[in-house]
């Protein structure tokens, strides 16, 4: 009994930090409760039977009498569902007269039994992470779930070093093939698992790494010696018992150098009692692995193997075939002397005590109200977001080829192979570029591949760890003739081991993805482009040229990446309530449809879109979708070419308008300077209504100056259908030069300074203020959706309209520019006219809030762009930077909730848009919106304060 004291003091405490619990009340509570129970019932408690909850009522009942009259002391689940799971736990701990032990086989989560439950990543996956604290989290995460769902076990860590790539059974259950790589992360996890009051099983003990046969079918040899064993094998045992491990599951294996008997591993005296307890010093509770498999099943009959395994030195006898059989096998062997008191007190005593530490005196009912929620929390994916952007591997990449730089030179093609879905993948990487899927292409006729920089293959194969992830000759034939011809960058989303006779010789650059699900594709992509680092390790040898530790660390280049709310320090559920004020402006009209995108430290935290393009509800909004601008224009095609032209020196904040445009000579306007005439301070009237000189007197377009189409006199498009006389931007620049100018250099909003903008670009540059646009910066940053004209690059249908014009161009105005003026200029002005997605326009806001730096390249210096985000007029009562709004003082009307930083910068657009960033909150907001459809007249938008209360939400999420 000393011996068992001893056991029972080690229970009590643990190295991996579950809670102490007072030895003395512990041992009277066991010792109390085992002098109840008779003989049949101690036995009893040496049970762990199968239970599935997707089975039928006789299945249930048969429990129900194991419970009742064989005493069985724990159950272990399997296929099922959460709350089916946890209503017949709380029916059978209700007639259990000692509360049972509850476990499950969930590797990976609970998902890997019970359907609408979590999945976290394969061990494998995990052991390409290099940071451990974030095992750790994922132990903590696992056990938490666990508790949730009644239970006391989830049976890991496997601790199995998966050295033979042929294992049937392991593969990917495997942290990888080394013991460093398994040890570590074994230990991480279970550090966390065991600071939750759950217990964590090492299994498969001695180890079933290097092995090709599945004991679940026949009985697999480990035919190495003892000193092998120790280095390899053993290893994670050793250092996981010094740390207090709760618990170790035994194999069922063939292990000559310990049992030169041929008795399974299970089974076997030599390596229960001998081997580890007396050898190795384990302490803690012992189960067998599941004695229905074949590997013990064939060795001895049902009830016999039950009792072999107990004499053994096993303490938990699981998912036994025939518990009456056994119990009798075992209790008759009890009273021949051949199993004595002390050894059944032994095991007894300890399954009691480990009852008494996880709570189990006295069973509390799972509660099965928002069950399923609970266990499918959002922090759940914040974690897994983050283990898969760690894990992605970076196995090959000649001349640096990742991450994809100099995007205004590629082009970038997209191959899917293997039998899953890559969409995410697709979609994620048309965040960045534009991409072109290549279907119905075959390995013989390729067809024209000289056209693209780059062709990235995916490939995606069922994320199953019991399938066959192997490429099929004519997929390897596709990427061996693919290489041959162009940059190739393979992606895969499979087991590591898939890649083992792949012809990579010729590919110019290998991610290892390990896992086909979206976390992981949206992660691969993100490292292609470098909106975050590559930075895991092959846990695993694929070949001799990829071996373990094999990882290229790949930096990122400062492009919008994507994360969670929670990972980058905002509350999710803050957050959220976003819907409901889009949603209240949807359903009160204020406009037909809604995109809103929050990023923070680079990352996009929030993007979604509300309603429809139209009230008619016919075409609903896509994150994709094409919105007018309007006045964003103003600081995102035109200001950024001013800036650039100024941090190379060719153009200053005293340099006078006259000087800029000649058009402006010999008026009043000529000494207007740069820096007032971005700020607003210049004393020009806040716009012209250009169009109404072109109206005829039954105010249709005068048939003088339009014409209904195109000709080399009229070749400048307004609409459809619709063509201004050639040359009237002349005009008007003349009016603006004849306009009232005001004698007070007071602020006052105007289009005018940058319509006039446009004009000095142009004649710097030689060409259009689009493709200026376009070439300086949007091709360059992967805005590729932002444009000028947005009907000569995309479809119709991705672009909402945003007014039925009655006034001047009689019209749906749908992918022509809302703004009359920029209309006039051929949709191509300086203050409207851009067209763009609620990503594109963040990437925008992005590089202002890096001061100038996106995606590896240097657009401006930091002390330029500080020279435009000046308030240079606060002390005359403006707001306004240099060409950017700013924050209202405090007690005044302005753009923003009146939470942003006096740092912060932005603008809003007519048709409902804004774009909004804050230095000192790392923060950009993007509102789009075709407000002004189907008529522009009343604001209902601005009124209902829509734009600002999205914004005040996104400040009350920040926590950190």
């Amino acid at each position: 009994m000393k011996r068992l004291t001893v056991v029972l003091l080690l229970i009590a405490s643990s190295a991996f930090g579950q809670s102490k619990v007072n030895v003395t009340r512990q041992t009277q509570w066991v010792d109390s409760v085992y002098n109840k129970l008779s003989v049949e019932e101690r036995i009893g408690q040496l049970f762990m039977v199968a239970a599935y909850s997707n089975k039928n009522e006789a299945h249930v009942q048969s429990l129900e009498k194991l419970v009742q009259e064989q005493h069985i002391g724990g159950l272990i689940f399997f296929q099922g569902g959460p709350v089916r799971q946890a209503n017949m736990t709380n029916r059978l701990q209700a007639l259990s007269s000692v509360p049972m032990l509850v476990g499950i086989d969930g590797e990976w989560g609970l998902n890997m039994r019970l359907d609408d439950t979590y999945r976290f990543p394969f061990n494998m996956t995990l052991g390409a992470v290099q940071d451990l604290d974030l095992i750790e989290r994922v132990g903590v995460a696992m056990a938490l779930q666990t508790k949730r769902l009644g239970m006391q076990f989830n049976f890991g860590p496997v601790l199995d070093i998966n050295i033979n790539p042929k294992n049937p059974i392991i593969g990917v259950r495997s942290f990888g093939e080394t013991r460093e790589i398994v040890t570590e992360r074994a230990s991480a996890f279970t550090k966390g698992y065991q600071s939750q009051n759950i217990f964590a099983t090492g299994k498969h003990f001695p180890g079933h790494g290097d092995t090709s046969t599945d004991s679940h079918h026949k009985l697999p040899v480990i035919d190495f010696d003892k000193g092998r064993l120790n280095r390899v094998e053993l290893y994670p045992y050793k250092k996981l018992f010094e740390e207090g491990l709760s618990s170790v599951m035994i194999a069922h294996l063939n292990l000559p150098a310990y049992e030169p008997n041929d008795i399974p591993t299970s089974l076997s005296y030599n390596i229960v009692t001998k081997l580890l307890k007396e050898e190795l010093g384990f302490e803690g509770l012992i189960f067998t692995d599941a004695l229905n498999m074949k590997a013990a099943a064939n060795y001895l009959k049902p009830g016999e193997v039950d009792l072999a395994a107990f004499k053994a030195g096993n303490d938990l006898l699981l998912f036994s075939e025939d518990v009456p059989t056994a119990l009798t096998k075992i209790l008759e062997s009890y009273n021949v002397g051949d199993i004595t008191e002390e050894r059944l007190s032994h095991s007894v005593k300890k399954v009691l005590a480990y009852k008494y530490k996880s709570g189990l005196t006295k069973f509390t009912p799972i509660e099965v109200n928002k069950l399923v929620e609970d266990l499918n929390a959002p922090v759940y994916d914040d974690l897994n977001q983050k283990l898969y952007q760690e894990a992605m591997t970076v196995a090959k990449n000649e001349d640096r080829l990742l991450p994809l730089k100099n995007l205004e030179k590629q082009k970038i093609a997209y191959m899917r192979l293997g039998d899953d879905s890559g969409a995410d993948f697709l979609n994620m990487l048309r965040n960045y570029a534009e991409v072109t899927e290549l279907t119905d292409v075959k390995p013989d006729s390729l067809g024209d591949l000289s056209q693209y920089s780059s062709v990235i293959i995916g490939y995606h194969k069922v994320d199953n760890p019991w399938r066959k992830h192997d490429m099929s000759d004519t997929e390897k034939a596709m990427v061996r003739n693919l290489s041959a011809k162009t940059n190739t960058v393979l992606v895969s989303f499979a087991k590591p081991y898939a890649l083992e006779t792949v012809p990579l010789d010729k590919v110019n650059a290998l991610v290892v993805g390990y896992q086909n699900n979206k976390f992981a594709q949206e992660a691969a992509a993100q490292v292609i482009f470098g909106a975050i680092e590559g930075k895991g390790k092959l846990p695993v040898s694929i070949n001799k040229n990829f071996t373990v530790g094999t990882g290229i660390h790949t930096k990122a280049i400062d492009r919008l990446g994507f994360s969670t709310a929670a990972n980058e320090g905002m509350d999710p559920n803050v957050l959220s309530k976003i819907d409901a004020i889009a949603q209240r402006a949807i359903d009160k009209r204020y406009t037909p449809g809604i995109q809103v995108l929050v990023a923070r430290h680079g990352k996009v935290v929030y993007q979604k879109s509300f309603g429809y393009h139209t009230y008619d509800k016919k075409t609903t909004v896509q994150n994709t979708d094409i919105y007018d601008l309007a006045s964003l224009t103003k600081i995102l095609g035109t200001l950024p070419v001013l800036v650039k032209m100024y941090d190379e020196h060719k153009v200053r904040m005293d340099s006078k308008l006259g000087q800029l445009v000649p058009a402006m000579k010999h008026t009043d306007k000529e000494d207007i300077t740069f820096r007032d005439l971005l700020t607003h301070q210049s004393g020009l009237t806040a716009w012209i209504p250009f169009y109404k000189r072109t109206l005829a007197d039954n105010n249709r377009p005068d048939p003088s100056l339009y014409s209904y189409f195109y000709t080399p006199e009229y070749p400048t498009q307004v609409s459809e259908n619709l063509y201004i006389k050639k040359g009237y931007t002349d005009e008007m620049l003349k009016q603006i030069g004849e306009s009232t100018l005001s004698t007070k250099k007071d602020y006052k909003y105007s289009d005018l300074g940058f319509i006039m903008m446009k004009e000095f670009i142009e004649s710097k540059y030689h060409k259009p203020l689009d493709q200026v646009a376009d070439s300086e910066y949007f091709s360059k940053i992967g805005a590729w959706r932002m444009t000028y004209n947005p009907l000569r690059k995309f479809d119709i249908n991705v672009i909402p309209p945003t007014e039925e014009d009655n006034y001047y161009r009689y019209t749906t105005v749908q992918g022509y520019v809302h703004d009359m003026g920029a209309a006039m200029q051929g949709g191509v002005s300086g203050h409207a006219g851009l067209f763009g997605s609620a990503l594109d326009v963040a990437k925008m806001m992005q590089l202002y809030l890096n001061k100038g730096e996106y995606g590896g390249d240097r657009f401006f210096s930091v002390n330029t762009f500080d020279a435009f985000n000046e308030c240079v007029y606060c002390t005359k009562g403006s707001r306004r930077g240099v060409g950017f709004d700013k924050p209202q003082k405090p007690g005044s009307a302005g753009p923003t909730c009146g939470c942003a930083s006096m740092s912060s910068f932005g603008h809003t657009g007519f048709t409902g848009t804004m774009a909004w960033a804050d230095p000192e909150k790392d923060l950009v907001y993007v509102f789009l919106s075709n407000r002004t459809y189907p008529d522009s007249n009343v604001n209902n938008l601005s009124k209902g304060n829509t734009r600002e209360d999205i914004q005040q939400v996104i400040y009350e999420s920040i926590k950190n």
